[in-house]
């Protein structure tokens, strides 16, 4: 198994075309085409990472934070970024990021979060938009169960919580073959009218390829008509941030000492109390405080987050309880994920979490 091999099965669940337009998430450095001898898992690259990869012999390494934002101008080992990269060159180590991907992901980092809360009726906080196609093609109408299928399994029709969506209804198509045609049905030069389906369904943008490429393998003829549509709709699943019905009502008090309990905090740090029950949550890992005014237009009574300004505190607390735990705590599920992923798809490969704890702030 190479190294790709994980890879595609980490952005099978976590697509980087759900990565925001700043972000750097994919391949940091190293060539995937090598064999996998074991990953690593954390939230941070650093030197004390890598050297922990190296004693544990994995040659892949899988960041939720890209270590490389921006380009590198030189390697000269003046910073940890540049140490970073030198030893994994020098080892033949691969660098990997899953970031906003991750976060965005319909079964990402929030959706995690969610899951240790039981959030029930989730939904996205954010919806991301301008990524779903709708894929309409005409089919002979004994063939038409085949090529749906086909565009099934290829990841069309998904819409939440539901697959094998499509619409469907009946017609006539006609054409008429030149000379170097080869038709499946019909004659050369004469117009042929044949009973066909419309077939309609959506797909996610990244998808397309794929799905063309089966959408050609099963239909019938030589030059299948499509479309493909843009769409504007907010996407059902995927987006920032997550929100959702509590499974009962619960005291601020109670709400935040169980918060303490899940994230194993000695401390947090919160809004003033609005002395009513909790019954909607709205969850956003790391810096994602910006997000509060959705928060509280989605019902939301409770807002937890990594971090935020003071101001927040005052502007939010008027709305819902606002509650920051520390964006390396909000974000260290992100090892579970990625553990959770791989060994799911490859239950004997060597694959650990980081013993280093990268969290750069510090508490006395």
């Amino acid at each position: 198994m190479i190294i790709q091999d994980i890879i595609e099965a980490i952005e099978a669940v976590c697509p980087r075309a759900y990565q925001e337009s700043y972000d750097n998430s994919g391949v940091q450095v190293g060539d995937t085409k090598r064999e996998a001898t074991g990953a690593l898992l954390c939230v941070d690259v650093t030197e004390a990472v890598l050297e922990e990869a190296i004693r544990l012999g994995c040659n892949l390494v899988i960041a939720h934070h890209p270590i490389l934002f921006k380009p590198l101008k030189r390697l000269t080992g003046s910073s940890y970024v540049e140490r970073c990269v030198e030893l994994a060159v020098r080892h033949g180590l691969v660098l990997y990021a899953a970031h906003t991907n991750a976060d965005n992901a319909p079964q990402g980092l929030n959706a995690l979060l969610a899951e240790r809360f039981g959030l029930l009726n989730t939904r996205p906080l954010e919806p991301l938009q301008g990524k779903l196609l709708e894929l309409v093609t005409f089919v002979p109408t004994e063939y038409a169960d085949a090529v749906r299928q086909a565009l099934w399994q290829a990841g069309a029709g998904r819409l939440g919580h539901y697959d094998c969506c499509s619409f469907s209804h009946a017609g006539t198509g006609t054409f008429r073959a030149a000379e170097g045609a080869n038709p499946f049905v019909g004659a050369i030069s004469e117009l042929h009218h044949e009973a066909e389906e419309r077939i309609s369904l959506v797909l996610p943008a990244y998808r397309q390829g794929t799905v063309l490429q089966a959408l050609h393998a099963a239909h019938p003829y030589e030059l299948p008509a499509v479309s493909l549509i843009p769409l504007a709709n907010d996407h059902p699943s995927a987006g920032g941030g997550i929100v959702g019905d509590l499974p009962s009502p619960i005291s601020e008090r109670e709400m935040l000492l169980h918060i303490k309990e899940v994230f194993g905090l000695k401390v947090l740090s919160h809004s003033a109390w609005r002395e009513r029950p909790l019954r909607r949550m709205a969850i956003c890992g790391g810096s994602g405080a910006f997000m509060w005014r959705r928060a509280a237009q989605e019902g939301a009574d409770l807002f937890l987050t990594g971090e935020a300004k003071y101001n927040d505190f005052f502007d939010a607390g008027e709305h819902l309880l606002l509650v920051t735990i520390g964006h390396y705590e909000s974000e260290e599920v992100a090892n579970e994920l990625f553990m959770r992923i791989i060994s799911q798809k490859f239950p004997t490969f060597a694959t650990h979490k980081s013993s280093v704890a990268t969290n750069p702030v510090n508490y006395l």
